[in-house]
This record gives C-alpha cells, structure tokens and sequence, in this order.
C-alpha cells in the first residue's frame, strides 16, 4: 500500500456541483509526496514487462491482468471520491496507462470518451492519477469547462502519426476560455465525465509526462456487447443487482496485457 496523503478526504459539496456544473475536479489528494518513488517504480515494473514493439498507450485492461495494478485502483481514498459521485454500488471496466516520453510528438486530440464507447446510460467517471508531476509544459490534460453538457460532438477522422487517437473535434469547435490545463503533483487525481471534451498537447520538455486511467460506473451501466465483445466488469464498491454485463475475475498474479480489448480469462495462464 503506498503511503497516502494526510489530506485524503471525501469531496465537498462544492466540489459535486463543479463535476455536475463543468464536468471535472481537479488536485485531489490520495498519494503523499513520499509515494512518488514507490509510483515511479510501478510504472517501471510493469511497463518493462511490454514488448517494445508495443506502444504501451495502446494497451488496456491492466487491472484484469495485474493484481499490483488491481489493488492500486481499490485504494479506498480513490473510491471514496468516485462513490461521492456516482453512489455505492458501481464497478471498474478500464485501467490504462497514458504517457509521453520527453519530446516524443504525441498529441491527444480534442475528443469525447462517450462517443467511443457503447454505454448506455453514459455514466462513466474517469480518475486519472499522475505519476509525476504534470503541467503545461509536459503535456498535462487539457479539459472544456462545461462541454458535457452539450451532447456529442462532431468528431472527424485524422490518422495522422503523431495522434494517440484517430478522431478529433476540430480546434474551431473549441471555445479557448473554457480551456483549463489539469496541472497535477504526482500522486493527486482527475475526476472527468465521460462526455466531457479533453485533450493534451506534445510533451516539450525533458521529464515523462504519465498518468494511470481508472474507468468506473454505475452498475446499471450496460455495454453492447455486438460492438465490445470483451466488455467485463469488477465490482470496485456494494452490489450489482443489474448483472448486465460479464464479469472479469479478479487478477491473482502479474500478467501484461498486449492489446486495447483482452479477456480476462486471457491472462489466467499468466498468473
């Protein structure tokens, strides 16, 4: 268990009328200062495992494989923020790393996670946890105060190289005073909605930029599993009384996911 944050807390109500009114929170503590070595050797441990020939931004599902991955997304203070918003009973179905070696180009064009994903109702809340530290000038997420409200966007296929997603909502459909940069200390989270517009720029300086994604919904929260097949769940907190979707079991070992979309019954023999 890495050493938490002697601020760790439950939100304010303040703090659920931002989500509702803008969409995202912001600096939330969870990990104290003296959990950045331990952090950093995490990333290490498990990305090393990965094949060089594989873009770890394009790997997912590492809290089916990895039970070190796993038991960092139930650490009690991150659920803690999550049922704030979203209530008692809700389950995990992503845990993905997003990073940005020093000057590597990478861009994360502007883009809903909603219109990527076959959920019904969309409900989905995203922590991001940093690793390291996270500002402009490395490449910190960049989020549209408000734009979830305003349903789905326009997105438009761009497959340029230098793009971690191969869709985009134009720069002009962006109004740039609701811009706000998610500057982060390493070990503090994001909470984002998942229609809520976001991006992030190329990393231009010499420190990894890298952050950890935790997907989490409530359990009335169906996937269409004509377009996910792999689509399973891992109750995070109370009781699924729906059971709409497949349920992944819960890593018993280290294994390292290869793809975006794995079954968990994919790494049993890895464990």
């Amino acid at each position: 268990m890495f050493e938490l944050d002697k601020n760790v807390r439950r939100l304010t109500k303040d703090e659920k009328k931002q989500y509702n009114d803008d969409g995202y929170i912001t600096g939330l503590p969870v990990f104290a200062d003296e959990a950045s070595e331990d952090l950093d050797n995490l990333f290490h441990t498990l990305t090393s495992r990965l094949d060089k020939s594989i873009d770890l931004n394009q790997t997912n599902m590492w809290h089916k494989a990895s039970i070190s991955f796993y038991n960092l997304c139930r650490t009690p203070s991150i659920l803690d923020y999550v049922e704030d918003l979203i209530g008692p009973n809700f389950y995990q179905w992503g845990g993905q790393f997003f990073l940005k070696e020093p000057k590597d180009g990478s861009v994360v064009p502007w883009h809903q996670d909603a219109q990527y994903w076959p959920l019904k109702p969309a409900k989905t809340v995203t922590v991001w946890l940093a690793l390291y530290d996270t500002n402009e000038e490395n490449g910190a997420m960049k989020i549209v105060k408000g734009s979830h409200k305003k349903g789905i966007y326009k997105h438009r296929i761009n497959e340029a190289k230098h793009l971690v997603l191969d869709q985009e909502v134009p720069d002009e459909e962006i109004d740039e005073k609701d811009v706000i940069s998610l500057n982060l200390k390493a070990g503090q989270i994001s909470l984002h909605d998942d229609g809520l517009l976001h991006g992030s720029l190329a990393n231009n300086s010499d420190r990894r930029r890298c952050g950890i994604t935790m997907r989490f919904a409530p359990v009335n929260v169906k996937a269409d599993l004509s377009v996910w097949p792999h689509f399973e769940t891992q109750l995070a907190r109370g009781k699924d009384k729906f059971k709409f979707n497949p349920i992944a079991k819960v890593p018993t070992g280290e294994a390292t996911p290869i793809k975006k979309f794995q079954y968990s019954k994919e790494f049993e023999g890895q464990w």
